[in-house]
């Protein structure tokens, strides 16, 4: 079969690989039917994550169509459409029992396209089948559920939720790009009463307003006057770092309140200056995280009930035989203007 393979940093490669067979009475194999590539893919081939090893297929989200399932599999079968989690959980372990599957110290966590060989390839190998995979109603097609299997859950738990988002709130997100859309999306479904986008971009600005955004600002332009002149001086309630730079982490604790929220959901591949001389007494959380996926049911439901949108994300559609053009189009969005990406069977 052919994958998509990481040679070391900056070096990638679509070309014949071993197709994977079961490893545990847990695992299920699946035929890969829809695939996309994240903002951590690139930071993988940036260097950014050296635990990532040379000879590794990378992904880590992806809809398919189960075609073999070890022993003790028993909530999907050959045949069931899937959507494949980025996080893998074993389902027994202290994290998992609360639901911290993220953080999985049974062999599990994030581990696709990153411990083990990932979604980007004709076929992947499913750890812990049971409780990583999803059965996928008839109604959801497969470009749909393919942004479930990261991003949203990723913007709404490790942003929304972990930074407290409450009605009437004024919520900035750092970063436009596709997390920072998805931060904007599910952001909506606690009435703030401002969402403010910042980015360079103004495509992305542009973007920022058709996913819900009211406010969209250029940081070169005075946004932290800007909000805390919408705010009465104080600053945001809630500001979400969605980019991954230190300027941008650092951009937040100036435009959060006191009392307020930072939220880091990006991935950071260098150090940031955390200014605790000024934090301190500002009494301003901070808080990051691995995104656990425990909301992702409930986002299928709303999926499924046409409460949540996610088609707006694909910009670009490519065939799996198409795998490098397409991750030259994801990797350059100022000039292609790409969100997300999603690449089918044919």
């Amino acid at each position: 079969m052919k994958a998509l393979v990481y040679d070391g940093p900056g070096q990638r490669a679509w070309r014949d690989v071993t197709q994977p067979a079961l490893l545990e009475p847990t695992d299920a194999i699946v035929r890969v039917d829809a695939v996309t590539i994240c903002g951590t893919d690139l930071h993988i081939l940036r260097g950014d994550v050296p635990s990532v090893e040379p000879g590794r297929i990378l992904g880590h989200e992806a809809v398919g169509t189960v075609t073999e399932i070890g022993a003790a599999v028993g909530n999907v079968a050959p045949g069931d459409r899937v959507l494949v989690s980025c996080i893998s959980a074993c389902g027994r372990c202290r994290f998992c029992r609360a639901a911290a599957y993220g953080q999985c110290a049974g062999g599990g966590g994030w581990i696709l396209g990153h411990r083990v060989d990932g979604t980007q390839a004709e076929y992947v190998r499913v750890p812990f089948a049971d409780t990583s995979a999803y059965r996928l109603p008839e109604r959801v097609s497969d470009e749909a559920a393919v942004l479930l299997a990261d991003i949203l859950p990723t913007a709404f738990e490790v942003g929304v939720r972990k930074a407290g988002v409450a009605p009437g709130d004024t919520v900035v997100v750092v970063g436009a790009g596709p997390m920072g859309l998805a931060a904007i999306v599910t952001a909506q479904l606690y009435s703030p009463s401002h969402i403010v986008a910042v980015d360079l971009a103004q495509s992305r600005l542009d973007a920022a307003k058709r996913f819900g955004a009211d406010i969209v600002a250029n940081p070169q332009q005075g946004v932290v006057a800007m909000v805390r002149e919408l705010t009465d001086g104080l600053g945001a309630d809630v500001a979400i770092e969605a980019v991954g730079v230190p300027e941008t982490f650092e951009l937040c604790t100036t435009l959060v309140r006191p009392g307020g929220h930072v939220a880091n959901v990006s991935v950071h591949g260098k150090p940031a200056t955390l200014h605790l001389e000024d934090l301190w007494i500002r009494n301003v959380t901070v808080t990051t995280g691995l995104v656990d996926t425990y909301s992702t049911p409930t986002l299928l439901r709303m999926l499924a009930a046409g409460r949540l949108d996610t088609s707006r994300f694909v910009t670009h559609r490519f065939g799996l035989a198409d795998m490098t053009e397409a991750y030259d189009v994801f990797a350059e969005p100022a000039r292609t203007g790409a969100l997300k990406v999603v690449l089918t069977r044919a």
